[in-house]
């Protein structure tokens, strides 16, 4: 992880510091060259501002004044008549002036004047020039003159500024990338440590992850998928407890019958009876791995439900018809109510099924004399099936595991019920194959009613 902090920082840092020399050097030169040319124009307008004087008043006084003006300013002035040659100047600017003005010989001047020298890097002065015209005819030239030294420390101290600047910039910048690559980095740092804990097994990892970006989200995942696995490593614990248990009894009836039966001394008749206890305990295990066999298919999604459009109505008759005889043994009423013909999409092997489950689990609980009812409801969000009984109830903190593996509220009544655990399981799979749903609403000590919702059809 220390990797990839280390290249997302210098990713950014290459990117930001491309940037920053691009605009940095951009601004450098933009403002460079905006002050040399505010250089050239103040240069300029200076001539013409003495231009304009000399126009007004040709004399060697004026003159005079002009050049006792620029002695006390930065800059320096000559003046040549029509031919170019110098009638007064500035006293350190005439071996540079005669250098200069014999080369604009021959160059048209515009009023506005001209900038005739502007290599402020190697020259010693940028000069500008600009005609004295008196009625329409040239009577002369005003040369100004500019030492470049002065340019040349300013662009320095601009540079200067620059370079300092420049340097903060990316000082900032490396704290700044630094920060904030650290700041990315650090939740998946969290959540590396956390899937290396999770493929230790190790399921008790906590991410706390603020905000909603795609890093909040991945953490929550991995959150999410951690309490997963540990609610399935706490299932499959409590799964393979309870195959333990629920084997151990039979197991031990069977091995412990069965020495009694091998004893020689037996009658035939008490071999009989050991053989048959031997037996139901046989029939127990077999129908607990056969439970356990169908359990893990619906699980897996390997066995197909075959709909068909049925009338429930009359699949649930003829249903509640065949389990009558094993309610009337136990003194019980079965009744089934069903308004006319309700169509369902169902697989009526897998939903008989469902029902005998439901069903088998009233009858073993309802109070002797009472009445189960099978009621089907059309209501908005599908047809609802409701098995009614009066028995004994579940307590309210049992009824949302009624429909978990082997869990059962009564431990000590299941026993001798010979129930497996799994035949509500059994139920809520198939019907959520079906597109549906089961739940359970319960009073102890007036009883209990599932409830099955399916989709129309």
């Amino acid at each position: 992880m220390r990797k990839l902090s280390w290249k997302l920082g210098m990713l950014f840092f290459a990117f930001v510091l491309a940037i920053e020399m691009v605009l940095f050097v951009s601004l450098y030169a933009t403002l460079v060259h905006a002050r040399i040319e505010e250089e050239f124009a103040q240069l300029l307008a200076r001539g013409n501002s003495h231009r304009n004087v000399l126009e007004k008043n040709n004399d060697r006084t004026t003159l005079a004044h002009v050049v006792m003006m620029e002695s006390e300013a930065e800059t320096d002035v000559a003046i040549t008549d029509a031919r170019r040659r110098i009638v007064s100047a500035s006293s350190g600017i005439v071996p540079f002036a005669k250098r200069l003005i014999p080369l604009t010989n021959g160059r048209h001047i515009p009023r506005r004047g001209m900038m005739v020298e502007t290599d402020w890097k190697r020259a010693s002065h940028i000069a500008a020039v600009s005609p004295i015209q008196i009625g329409g005819e040239t009577r002369g030239y005003v040369y100004m003159f500019q030492d470049t030294r002065s340019i040349r420390t300013m662009v320095y101290k601009l540079k200067h500024h620059f370079i300092v600047v420049g340097v903060l910039s990316v000082a900032i910048t490396v704290l700044t990338i630094a920060f904030f690559s650290r700041a990315i980095t650090m939740p998946l740092l969290r959540m590396k440590r956390a899937t290396e804990a999770l493929s230790r097994g190790d399921f008790s990892v906590r991410l706390e992850m603020k905000g909603n970006d795609e890093l909040a989200q991945l953490g929550r995942a991995i959150q999410t998928l951690a309490n997963d696995l540990a609610y399935l490593k706490q299932e499959r614990s409590e799964f393979l407890a309870s195959i333990s248990h629920e084997l151990r009894t039979p197991l031990t009836y069977v091995k412990g019958y069965a020495d009694i039966a091998r004893r020689p001394h037996l009658s035939e008749e008490q071999r009989a009876n050991y053989m048959a206890i031997i037996y139901e305990e046989a029939e127990k295990i077999e129908k607990m791995v056969k439970d356990l066999f169908e359990l893990a298919k619906l699980e897996q999604h390997s066995f197909q439900i075959e709909k068909q459009p049925t009338n429930l109505c009359s699949f649930l008759t003829k249903l509640c018809e065949k389990l009558r005889p094993a309610f009337q043994e136990k003194s019980l009423s079965l009744v089934c109510q069903c308004p006319g013909s309700v169509m369902a999409a169902i697989d009526r092997q897998r939903f008989e099924q469902v029902m005998i489950n439901v069903l088998d689990n009233a009858r073993k609980y309802a109070f002797s004399g009472t009445t189960v009812a099978v009621a089907v409801h059309l209501q908005k969000q599908g047809i609802v099936i409701a098995v009614s009984d009066e028995g004994t109830g579940i307590p309210p903190e049992d009824v949302p595991r009624i429909f978990e593996r082997f869990y059962r509220v009564d431990k000590s009544r299941s026993r001798t019920s010979g129930g497996t655990g799994l035949g509500l399981a059994i139920a809520k799979e198939i019907v959520e194959a079906h597109g549906g749903t089961i739940a359970a609403r319960s009073e102890q000590g007036k009883g209990t009613t599932i409830l099955i919702t399916l989709p129309e059809g």
